[in-house]
Formats: structure tokens, C-alpha cells, sequence
């Protein structure tokens, strides 16, 4: 049982199939199928079964896969504690971070990090989901802070809960109960972000999947523009927690539930390679975000009462 194997085989399980574990691992199919081959002979089983369903794993394979990824883990811990035996290097940490992420939970972070360990210098390269991704999985970053992250190749810490709220103006909304059925929605002005991001396409995709065309009033760069422009009361938007829960909390802006659709769920999330050891620096700097996520949950994010005029 090989360390490759075992990385094979949790991609294929993740994936369900060979041809796109082979593109995760960015080795050829015929690897792949050798691998998994090697590691089924080497326990003298077969770990998945194909079905109409597709490849799944069988009753042996949903067994390993636990100690597959504590393997994997330990084999992580290892690497790192003979890594930290050799003399440091003194290269910026690299820290990969989403647009959203770098302006609304960055900065409490960077100046709780930088005051606790001064002589740190950070790089930060911002991008979108995906982009921290792939700068995490090319050794481009060392760490990466996006919004609902999974891949077999990284580790990925959820931190904290970061759905998207339907936020409008305390006063000028148009609903004063803050409840509205989806139908209602579709007919207000809504405004729409980032074109083509995962945040853009969940939002599409909760009309879409009802039937319903919105009515989008405006459609701007950045989450940022969009919270300006629902303050000045121009509009709705579904915007992420981590962007509006200050003004949530000072009442500056309202939320409204929905009635009759599910909530648009997304994450906070740290990845960092799975095989690849932290340097100290960044395992300091992981522990900070941990800390400055806990400071925040402790907020109250129940939104105050409407101002009157």
C-alpha cells in the first residue's frame, strides 16, 4: 500500500470515476487505473463497483476510506515535523484569498497577525473562488481563503457558516414583514454581482430552478457596489454574511426570509495541500484566522429594528 495509491484511490472515490480524478491529480487515466488496480491486489479486494449510478464505492472501499484519509494525514504530520528540522526560510508567506474574503475578513486578520508576529511578511494574491484553488494546488500559495472549497488534493477547514442573505433597505424595502415568498421577490428590483461567480450563478440558479425570470435592476462589478447601492435603497441583493453583518447588526440594513425556498448555503474556508507541510508561519497564521472567526461568531447578527424616519 503506496501513499499515491491512497491519494488515487479518495480521488476517484470524490470524483466517482477515473477520468476525472485522473484530470485532479493531473496524471494520465491509465495511471489511475493502475493504481487502484495495484491497491485492490495489494488487499485482495475490490473497492468500487460500477453501476447505472456510476462508479461507487463497494462495501470494502466505504471501510478504507477513513483510514485512507488518516493515512494520508499522518503521512502530512510526518513530512512536517522533518520539514521543521531544516533551517527556515525567510520567503513572504503566500496567502490566496477571494475577492470577498480579502475586504470583509482579511484585514481583522492580518492586524491580529501582524502584531503578534511583526517580522512575518505576507504576500496576498486575491482572485476568485477557483483561481485560490488552483494557486493552492500549483504551490503558487500556501494557504487559501475562499468561500466553499473541496478538492481530494487540499485539506479544507470550514469556518464558519456564510450563506447569502436577501438584505434591502431598513425603510424603503418593499416588504415590511421581512418575509416574502420567492415569487414576490423575482417581481421587486433585485441587484446582481460579479457575473459569472459562484455567488451570481447560486442566485440565477434559485429563480431558474423555480420557473421564475427576476427582475434585475442593476447588475454591478463587486459585492461592495452592490451593498452601496441596496443602502441607497436602489435595490435587493443576495449578499454573503461575512459582507453585511455589521450593517445587519446596526440596523442599517434588513434582511427578508424566504418563504418558500431553501436557503443559499456557503462556507468560509481555509485550504492548505494535504501533502505538503505547513511552514510554522503559516500554521500561526491559521491559528489567527481561527481566532478571529470564533471573536466574530460570538457577534449578535440578530438584526435591530427598523430606524424610523
Amino acid at each position: 500500500m503506496e501513499i499515491p495509491q491512497i491519494e488515487t484511490f479518495l480521488a476517484v472515490a470524490t470524483f466517482g470515476g477515473f477520468h476525472r480524478a485522473a484530470e485532479a491529480l493531473r496524471v494520465s487515466q491509465p495511471a489511475v487505473s493502475a493504481r487502484i488496480k495495484a491497491l485492490e491486489e495489494s488487499l485482495g479486494v475490490m473497492l468500487f463497483v460500477r453501476s447505472r449510478h456510476g462508479l461507487t464505492l463497494s462495501e470494502a472501499g466505504r471501510v478504507l476510506r477513513p483510514y485512507a484519509e488518516q493515512l494520508l494525514k499522518t503521512a502530512s504530520i510526518a513530512r512536517q515535523a522533518v520539514h521543521q528540522l531544516q533551517p527556515g526560510s525567510q520567503s513572504p508567506l503566500q496567502i490566496a484569498a477571494a475577492l470577498s474574503v480579502s475586504v470583509y475578513f482579511l484585514p481583522d486578520v492580518l492586524q491580529k497577525f501582524q502584531k503578534a508576529f511583526p517580522n512575518v511578511i505576507i504576500s496576498i494574491r486575491p482572485g476568485h473562488s477557483k483561481e485560490v484553488l488552483d494557486m493552492v494546488l500549483g504551490e503558487e500559495a500556501e494557504i487559501g481563503l475562499a468561500r466553499s472549497l473541496q478538492h481530494p488534493e487540499v485539506e479544507t477547514i470550514s469556518l464558519r457558516e456564510d450563506p447569502l442573505l436577501l438584505v434591502t433597505h431598513p425603510t424603503q424595502g418593499p416588504s415590511k414583514s421581512r418575509r416574502a415568498r420567492l415569487e414576490e421577490v423575482a417581481a421587486w428590483p433585485l441587484i446582481f454581482y460579479e457575473r459569472g461567480s459562484s455567488d451570481w450563478t447560486l442566485t440565477r440558479g434559485l429563480f431558474r430552478n423555480a420557473g421564475l425570470v427576476p427582475n434585475v435592476a442593476l447588475e454591478v462589478d463587486t459585492i461592495e457596489t452592490a451593498k452601496r447601492m441596496v443602502e441607497r435603497g436602489l435595490g435587493l441583493a443576495f449578499l454573503p454574511l461575512i459582507a453585511v453583518g455589521p450593517e445587519v447588526r446596526r440596523g442599517e440594513l434588513a434582511t427578508i426570509k424566504l418563504l418558500n425556498a431553501e436557503p443559499l448555503r456557503r462556507s468560509l474556508d481555509l485550504i492548505h495541500p494535504r501533502h505538503r507541510p505547513l511552514r510554522a508561519e503559516a500554521q500561526s497564521f491559521l491559528q489567527v484566522v481561527r481566532e478571529v472567526v470564533r471573536e466574530r461568531s460570538q457577534a449578535n447578527v440578530k438584526p435591530k429594528p427598523a430606524r424610523k424616519k
